[in-house]
């Protein structure tokens, strides 16, 4: 197992456990038979992998509960090389008990070779755009269920295969930089960014080190990309939220010419500007990119603002904003989400920024 390749946000108790979308297991196999076995563990919303084999996907599956035996390929060429990804497709579902991956034998008749090193490394954060929900599917499906994820069919896998970058997601369906899309202030993803994956326990205990601080050494990226305000967006539109705990109710609202009011201004603003830094005290090389637009750009001056003035407080210039191309009509997938397409031009437009912005990336 020494030449598997482990991406993701991992625990030190448990660094074969994956949680988030996009997490992989990959291998260079030379070998004519290649079966693994995965455990996987959920409620309702059941994991899904796709097995990705010399850039291409061959297989798409949902696992069962406990251990699954996976034939990734057999009766090759014993002789040739094969790069194989097992990549996880579903985001953590909070509430959704133990919800992972984990890779725990490898079985083949050849040998495992060490995997190339990137050329870069990204991490995405974001919400279901990210998460690739509504990625796959007919555009009528509208269920709730973890089949219409992708995080293989998503911008963020794309970009980061046109790059040779390993990369992490860290995103959540329907939650926003200070509100999720209801309003909900606890649905922020700052909020859950320094622990392993805090989205996954049971009975409010982590498991397999869930609840860990995420050692941020672990991986240091060379750009973050942000793409969080759709759902804070979508807040304005939807009623407001109380706290259950603090009776306290929340609500972000648009004065009569369209923009935020004065208060949902100031609160959006903190946010923003808060993850910044928090961002930049996490990864102190890493260029911050601000991405948003596949799905309207109601927040883009918001976003703007505040990004000017984190930059003018901190001095900090390693701070950009990108627009991304918006979802057109025929470029949906379903849950009224982005789907191939959109995945597909949004890519195109965040690789070539990445290029300018590391500029020692060959095409």
């Amino acid at each position: 197992m020494k030449n598997v390749k482990i991406l993701g946000r991992v625990s030190k108790e448990a660094p074969d456990v994956l949680f988030w979308t996009g997490s992989r297991y990959e291998m260079n196999v030379r070998a004519a038979n290649l079966t693994v076995h995965i455990e996987a563990a959920y409620g309702m919303q059941e994991q899904w992998i796709a097995v990705v084999i010399n850039g291409a996907l061959l297989c798409r599956m949902p696992l069962l509960r406990g251990d699954n035996e996976v034939i990734i390929f057999r009766n090759r060429n014993a002789e040739e090389t094969k790069n194989v990804r097992i990549l996880k497709e579903v985001q953590p579902m909070p509430g959704d008990g133990e919800g992972y991956i984990r890779l725990t034998k490898v079985e083949t008749d050849g040998t495992l070779e060490p995997v190339a090193e990137p050329k870069c490394r990204i991490q995405f954060i974001g919400d279901s755009i990210t998460s690739g929900e509504g990625g796959i599917g007919a555009n009528a499906e509208m269920d709730w269920v973890a089949q219409l994820f992708s995080g293989y069919d998503n911008y963020a896998y794309k970009t980061a295969e046109a790059l040779s970058a390993d990369y992490q997601v860290v995103s959540q369906s329907g939650w926003g930089v200070y509100c999720g899309y209801n309003n909900d202030i606890h649905s922020n993803v700052p909020g859950i960014y320094d622990a392993v994956c805090s989205l996954v326990s049971v009975d409010g205990k982590g498991v397999f080190g869930s609840l860990e601080p995420y050692d941020f050494e672990a991986f240091q990226p060379d750009v973050v990309v942000i793409n969080l305000g759709t759902n804070d967006s979508g807040a304005c539109n939807a009623e407001a939220y109380t706290d259950p705990e603090t009776g306290r109710t929340y609500k972000l609202a648009k004065g009569e010419d369209g923009s935020l009011d004065a208060a949902s201004a100031a609160a959006f603003d903190g946010a923003v500007r808060g993850f910044l830094a928090k961002l930049r005290s996490c990864h102190p090389q890493a260029y911050l990119l601000w991405v948003y637009g596949m799905l309207g750009t109601d927040m883009e001056e918001p976003i703007l603002a505040a990004i000017r003035a984190y930059r003018e407080e901190s001095r900090d210039d390693r701070v950009d904003y990108l627009r991304l191309p918006d979802t057109k009509p025929g470029m949906f997938g379903s849950r009224w989400h982005p789907g191939h397409p959109a995945h597909e031009s949004a890519a195109e437009v965040l690789t070539a920024r990445i290029r300018e912005i590391l500029p020692g990336l060959a095409e």
